[in-house]
């Protein structure tokens, strides 16, 4: 079987694929990875085919340029954008409301995202013949390409599935006079013969990577698989060879923000003054042009670039994070308590998924005040509920199928919908 993966060039859409790409291949499965050009190395760092595709365009930069959009890619927006907050707030799921948010969105999102490398898909498609795409929901290129070659294809989303759950809400609503979506990409139908349907904003079925406690789903065909974490290349410290001889309490913000030039959204050295006189040791994992911007380090913190997640979660005692699919579901996999400080997107929403299962606590980013954390912190290390509920959450990300477990039922699927 020939499986294409499609993806934005963004790594955190990219990471939480690549086990599957694994599994595919370790199966026996060809393999390939499509972006945009400038990507490729981050591709093939992860020991993965790459297929540049289109040209390079940075959607971070196109959103902050973008007149109908200041500055909210930079600064902390706490919530959902237009139309997919309707995941939140029902009362605001009209049919105009969901019609001109998929408008917009579609203006100001989903075609600059997509553009790009429609045209070198389809056409790369249509000469490898691939039997599957896979594609994260930014990357509609993904089921244009399958439509055109006859492929079957499935979403593989990074967090809940608000483009699902909007979508669900949308269709039930009825009246099919005014539809974006449908209309953008039944141009590429014509273009390239063939007809809409609506799995191209669906996907024939979509792989899951939350459990059930977490997890948000729509009216779709979902397939559960166990998340198995990758952050690209890792080398383990020596210092994490030991056990830590103090609760060891990690401080991670992700990777994106500053892979675009961006600062933190909250203040590094107001939570490790708070920390401070603790009898804790910090571990936090701040990039360098982050550190130049800090007066002092306390003597009970350690600051590195980075260190690789799925190694120093298992040393913690808490982790305090921004609340990123990948740094949530690696600390769950290893029980861990953890303080989510979201800022964007769907973080909100997600960390309180998590809040509510009891694994974790949340602070909005713009609240995330020294003593605010360092309150949180103290009831993670001293209430033993959270570790319970950790223990728990762990134990049902480890009963889902792994990636490896996953690949006769995809080669089922395939065979189906093909």
């Amino acid at each position: 079987m020939r499986v294409l993966f499609a993806a934005n060039p963004e790594k955190a859409h990219l990471l939480a694929m690549v086990p599957l790409a694994w599994a595919l291949r370790t199966a026996g499965h060809e393999v390939r990875v499509a972006s945009q050009p400038a990507f490729a190395d981050v591709i093939t760092q992860a020991g993965l085919t790459a297929v540049p595709v289109g040209r390079d365009a940075d959607l971070w930069q196109l959103l902050a340029r973008d007149p109908r959009l200041p500055d909210w890619t930079w600064e902390p927006a706490y919530g959902l954008p237009t139309p997919y907050d309707v995941v939140e707030f029902s009362e605001k799921a009209t049919r105009e409301y969901l019609t001109t948010g998929y408008a917009e969105v579609q203006q100001s999102w989903h075609r600059p995202a997509s553009l790009p490398i429609i045209a070198g898909l389809v056409d790369f498609a249509r000469h490898w013949r691939p039997d599957l795409v896979i594609w994260e929901p930014l990357t509609f290129a993904g089921p244009i390409a399958a439509k055109a070659c006859g492929a079957a294809h499935a979403r593989l989303p990074w967090s809940l599935d608000v483009f699902g759950l909007t979508r669900d809400r949308f269709l039930r609503l009825g009246d099919e006079r005014a539809d974006p979506l449908r209309d953008w990409l039944e141009g590429y139908g014509r273009k390239h013969g063939f007809a809409f349907d609506e799995e191209m904003i669906t996907g024939h079925f979509t792989v899951d990577q939350l459990p059930a406690s977490l997890s948000m789903r729509a009216d779709l065909d979902y397939v559960p698989m166990r998340y198995v974490p990758y952050g690209g290349p890792a080398v383990v410290p020596k210092w994490l060879w030991t056990a830590p001889e103090r609760p060891r309490v990690a401080l991670t913000m992700g990777l994106s923000l500053t892979d675009h030039q961006a600062g933190y959204s909250v203040s590094v050295q107001e939570i490790l003054d708070s920390l401070a006189d603790l009898d804790i040791e910090v571990v936090a994992t701040i990039a360098a042009t982050e550190q130049d911007k800090l007066d002092r380090v306390p003597a009970n913190a350690r600051l590195v670039p980075y260190v690789p997640l799925h190694a120093l979660a298992p040393t913690c005692s808490v982790v305090i994070s921004h609340g990123g699919f990948g740094t949530v579901l690696t600390t769950a996999r290893n029980a861990v308590p953890q303080l989510a400080m979201p800022w964007d997107f769907d973080g909100p929403l997600f960390a309180r998924q998590v809040a509510d299962q009891g694994a974790a606590l949340v602070v909005a980013a713009d609240q995330a005040s020294g003593a605010v954390v360092r309150e949180n912190v103290l009831r993670l290390l001293g209430e033993p509920g959270f570790r319970e509920r950790a223990a728990d959450l762990r134990d049902e990300i480890q009963a889902m199928p792994s990636p490896n477990d996953l690949v006769p039922r995809l080669e089922e699927l395939t065979a189906k919908h093909r």
